[in-house]
């Protein structure tokens, strides 16, 4: 019989040591055949609700041990964070399973020694238990929603008190698995009839050929993808690029293409029709593109491995550029949490090569051409900041489309896109 708890543990350890991305860490957690599809919901609550709440857990286990956080020994760090989220926020997990459980986590790891003191800790926060803090002040915010405090000044200097707070809920919730259907090959309703014959339900969004699964699908399973109907790609990053408006015969560059999704809405809403040539700087993610773009059935693409922040003239010039350049992944956090947490994002780097992609982007446009120009975040200074600067210094170029998604006015993700015009 498997441990979930201690399964979800070694997750946890493996995020923080290994700074590795959560969703591809609990992929291969979930694989091993010896792990039963009843326990996997369990397993995944538990890993991305200590990812989510891992700083008002860290205020909790502080108030009741005299050392910093960071000296705690990691095993008995997030020991302590699995029992008390249990404790806190998983009302079906009697509160003596989970302090016996994650006690028993230490006593059989290498930090055995630590046993005793899990135990004290716990049992105190059980007797005494601990008030949040209330007020809306930017510390407060940071310890009831888990976010630090710099990305909440940043928000609240963005969007003001309300929407800071919204955004923050917004990041704490469960997202669902949002797929466009392969309509050069099956339509909405054959779909639907795909998907119904692998026992699930998919709820169709608000845009044409667009659907909600729920997450926890193992979605690469399921016959209806290996045979190419549909793939993954999130409604506001599918509406963005349905503002260029590409069709079919025209030259379509996408910059920075991993891992596919706007080159296949690119490709799939033209008939595959127009001719797109698919950027990375990768090999490796180029390769995934394509082995993508064959399951659908695509083959009007062209692969090259470039950096996009350097111009290449052999490229040629373009009716659509697709620019989605690297970025803070703010507007994400509820899919990647670990984002929230990571001290080296480096923003002044970030916007120079922002503004360089874009910069190149422009190049490579023909006359009347139009680029889409798009991040997973919503800082100002990566998106309308980057964005007015580039205008400023070319007035031979136009705004035509711009637009925020928020989650608290749009009920996405949060996401930035731009259509600029060469006049």
């Amino acid at each position: 019989m498997i441990n979930t708890r201690k399964i979800a543990l070694e997750a946890l350890l493996s995020v923080d040591k290994d700074l590795a991305y959560s969703n591809l860490v609990l992929k291969d957690v979930l694989s091993d055949n010896s792990v039963n599809n009843a326990d996997k919901p369990f397993i995944t609550a538990l890993f991305y609700g200590v990812l989510d709440r891992k700083i008002t857990l860290d205020y909790i286990i502080s108030k009741f041990v005299k050392k910093p956080i960071s000296k705690i020994a990691p095993i008995t760090l997030n020991a302590l964070r699995i029992a008390v989220y249990q404790i806190l926020y998983m009302d079906k997990v009697p509160e003596s399973a989970a302090v016996n459980e994650s006690v028993k986590l230490v006593k059989n790891s290498k930090e055995k020694f630590n046993s005793a003191f899990v135990n004290a800790v716990l049992r105190n926060y059980l007797r005494q238990g601990v008030k949040l803090p209330e007020d809306n002040s930017a510390l407060s915010l940071s310890i009831r929603y888990s976010c630090p405090v710099w990305i909440i000044n940043s928000f609240l200097n963005d969007y003001g008190e309300e929407n800071t707070i919204g955004i923050l809920e917004h990041f704490l919730t469960v997202p669902d698995i949002t797929v466009r259907v392969n309509s050069i090959f099956v339509s909405d309703l054959e779909f639907e009839k795909a998907i119904e014959s692998e026992n699930l339900h998919a709820e169709k969004a608000t845009i044409n050929h667009a659907y909600h699964l729920k997450d926890g699908v193992d979605i690469k399973s399921l016959d209806c993808y290996i045979k190419g109907l549909f793939y993954v790609q999130d409604i506001q990053s599918q509406i963005a690029v349905s503002k260029l408006n590409i069709t079919a015969g025209e030259r379509v560059l996408d910059m920075c293409a991993a891992p596919g999704g706007k080159t296949f809405y690119a490709g799939i809403s033209s008939g595959d029709g127009a001719f797109i040539t698919a950027c990375d700087i990768y090999e490796k993610r180029v390769n995934l593109i394509r082995q993508n773009a064959s399951r659908l059935g695509l083959k009007n693409i062209e692969y090259r491995v470039c950096d996009s922040s350097t111009f290449n003239n052999s490229l040629g010039k373009f009716d659509a550029v697709i620019c989605d350049v690297p970025c803070s992944g703010l507007g994400v956090i509820r899919r990647k949490p670990e984002i929230k947490y990571k001290e080296d994002l480096n923003l002044e780097q970030l916007k120079t090569t922002q503004s360089a992609i874009l910069e190149n982007g422009l190049k490579y446009l023909k006359p009347g051409g139009r680029i889409l120009y798009s991040t997973c975040t919503i800082r100002r200074a990566e998106n309308e900041d980057i964005v007015r600067a580039c205008l400023d210094k070319h007035s031979d170029y136009e705004l035509k489309y711009e637009h925020t998604f928020l989650p608290t006015v749009d009920f996405t993700d949060g996401f930035y896109c731009a259509v600029i015009k060469s006049r």
